[in-house]
């Protein structure tokens, strides 16, 4: 994961299988989202780890759900405690930087993944409370970057793609926040295997499987 490269990551964990394709958050740049918009065509979203996410005191969302259902009922309701391929989302907040004018663009976009992945190199020595204030200086929230956060123990404890990303990235020295999206196919599917490493092959990709960076993991974390 080099400065300026995607990687391919098929999880095949999933019923159908899913790639995603991923850069560093930290060498982001607005082409990286117009590729990532046009060629992927699932979710754009950033995958940190839960250090990071502890750090700046970013909650999960389902449990945002859970303590205010009871001054909204309806969050109750939408509990999601019957995920078919997990036992709980990922899902954080979702934000824009402060610079930013609707969110959406691809300068935008790449604006608020590119500037959170500083912030957490700026941050690194402060407490928790002085990065927490700082993250709100430069971010708002909601916004159009949603963001997803890595299980504590990583591999070890689950295997989507949030965690493959960010051991992929511990391992590889880097930042950990990766922007990425998941990749489609023309079929309203989620892209084959087959597809994905044609279009690594068209691009001068990595293809890495889930099941290799697992692989990795277990040698590196020892």
């Amino acid at each position: 994961m080099h400065k300026g490269k995607f990687v391919l990551i098929y999880d095949n964990e999933k019923r159908e299988g899913e790639t995603d394709l991923v850069i560093a958050s930290q060498f982001v740049g607005w082409e990286s989202i117009k590729q990532l918009r046009k060629d992927g065509g699932g979710l754009i979203f950033l995958m940190i780890s839960h250090r990071v996410a502890d750090h700046f005191q970013l909650p999960f969302l389902a449990d945002v759900f859970s303590e205010t259902s009871r001054i909204f009922p309806v969050f109750k309701a939408l509990i999601p405690n019957d995920i078919p391929y997990d036992t709980k989302s990922s899902f954080s907040l979702a934000m824009n930087h402060r610079k930013t004018f609707t969110g959406i663009t691809d300068i935008d976009r790449s604006m608020t993944m590119k500037k959170f992945a500083e912030l957490i190199q700026h941050t690194e020595k402060m407490d928790s409370t002085a990065a927490m204030k700082a993250f709100g200086v430069e971010f708002r929230s909601p916004g159009h970057v949603p963001i997803c956060v890595a299980s504590k123990n990583l591999l070890n404890e689950r295997s989507g793609h949030t965690e493959l990303v960010v051991a992929l990235l511990q391992m590889a020295g880097l930042l950990p926040a990766g922007s990425g999206c998941e990749m489609m196919g023309e079929n309203g599917k989620a892209l084959s295997k087959n597809e994905a490493i044609a279009y690594a092959q068209q691009h001068d990709l990595v293809f890495i499987e889930g099941k290799e960076i697992i692989n990795a993991w277990k040698l590196w974390s020892k």
